[in-house]
């Protein structure tokens, strides 16, 4: 360690001070830290990088580092190898990863082979939800069969249930294979023929539909959280002249059953999204109060403040110069130097998870 140092106001703070301080008050201001300021200090000395692999001090960092909603993006290749086929169906495969930590553990496979099937995802600081949906290829003649089946686990109360909740789609619907989009205990995904919201209630185990706003002339509809809220992202292309294109925002209410629009895409920027998408379709992402649209076959990304009321671009990605025909996905993630749910999947019912370290 250094023998000065100064504040942020560039005043030299007294050596004979924070030197000697215990060293369980400068873990606590160092709990304080943000992932990226504690990554850059932890090469200070040996102490502060062994803090990393302390199940105390990344217990308090859970609780006292500040929230960093982060919207993150990998590259799609221009043309996806499949996960899930007729030919090769088996049991899917899910990874769960701290890209911080670089640590990451397998979940127990799905009993149930599926083709494309839709995944949801929610982890908390000490429990873990996910749900897989799709055709369960119980029929060999075509006929879609359409289940879920939900893994939870549960550290603070020591529940742990591997893949042993099982419940049936609602009838005359079709689900989009992808994401689904998790808020108030509940998951949500996209069904298409007939179109509607599929809502799946994890504490009732329970499917219901929700049927969305304009569904006669909405496109590319996309489901998205941001703030708790859940939102539903489409292009409105309606025939009469009184109703032009756009894209607009609905947000499901509190009651669960109605949709209200917050928010339409500017027509000085619908003109450009429409030039850049090319009605090659697109998806969207939120975090606390950002959400990004992604366009299929491309890297563009166009972001949305909820707070500032402000549509922008986000600036070219450096590092995916030249990626012809990729596409981008992105992903909400909160950086954390730990993920207890990661240590959740070495759990079991007779041994309760105990430690920080994932």
């Amino acid at each position: 360690m250094t023998a000065t140092s100064s504040t942020a106001s560039g005043v030299p703070m007294d050596s004979r001070i924070w030197r000697h301080l215990p060293q369980g008050l400068v873990d606590r201001v160092l709990a304080f830290l943000p992932p990226p300021a504690f990554f850059r200090f932890r090469s200070v000395c040996k102490r502060w990088y062994s803090l990393l692999f302390s199940d105390s001090f990344l217990e308090a960092h859970l609780r006292l580092s500040p929230g960093l909603p982060w919207l993150a993006f990998f590259l799609l290749p221009p043309r996806p190898p499949l996960l899930y086929s007729p030919s090769a169906a088996g049991p899917p495969s899910l990874l769960l990863l701290n890209p911080l930590s670089k640590l990451s553990s397998h979940l127990p496979p799905s009993p149930t082979p599926r083709l494309f099937p839709s995944v949801g995802l929610a982890a908390g600081p000490s429990s873990l939800s996910v749900v897989l949906a799709g055709d369960d290829l119980i029929s060999p003649f075509a006929v879609k069969n359409l289940t879920a089946e939900c893994f939870h686990a549960d550290g603070a109360t020591g529940f742990y249930s591997p893949w042993a909740t099982a419940s049936a789609l609602p009838r005359l619907c079709n689900i989009d294979p992808g994401r689904m989009a998790f808020a108030a205990g509940r998951f949500y995904c996209m069904s298409c023929g007939p179109f509607a919201v599929l809502a799946y209630d994890v504490a009732s185990n329970a499917w219901c539909k929700i049927q969305p706003p304009m569904r006669r002339f909405l496109r590319s509809p996309s489901l998205a959280e941001c703030g708790g809220r859940v939102l539903l992202v489409a292009a409105v292309e309606k025939s009469r002249l009184s109703v032009p294109r756009s894209v607009r925002l609905w947000a499901l209410q509190p009651c669960g059953r109605a949709w209200a629009e917050v928010e339409r895409m500017p027509q000085e920027v619908y003109v450009r999204f429409s030039e850049a998408e090319a009605g090659r379709g697109f998806e969207c992402v939120g975090n606390a109060e950002f959400m990004a649209i992604t366009i299929k076959g491309s890297t563009d990304v166009l972001l949305f403040d909820f707070y500032r009321k402000e549509w922008r671009w986000a600036p070219p990605c450096p590092f995916i110069r030249g990626a012809a025909g990729g596409a981008l996905r992105g992903f909400a993630y909160e950086p954390r130097l730990a993920t207890p749910a990661i240590g959740l999947l070495d759990s079991s019912s007779s041994m309760p998870f105990q430690g920080f370290n994932g």
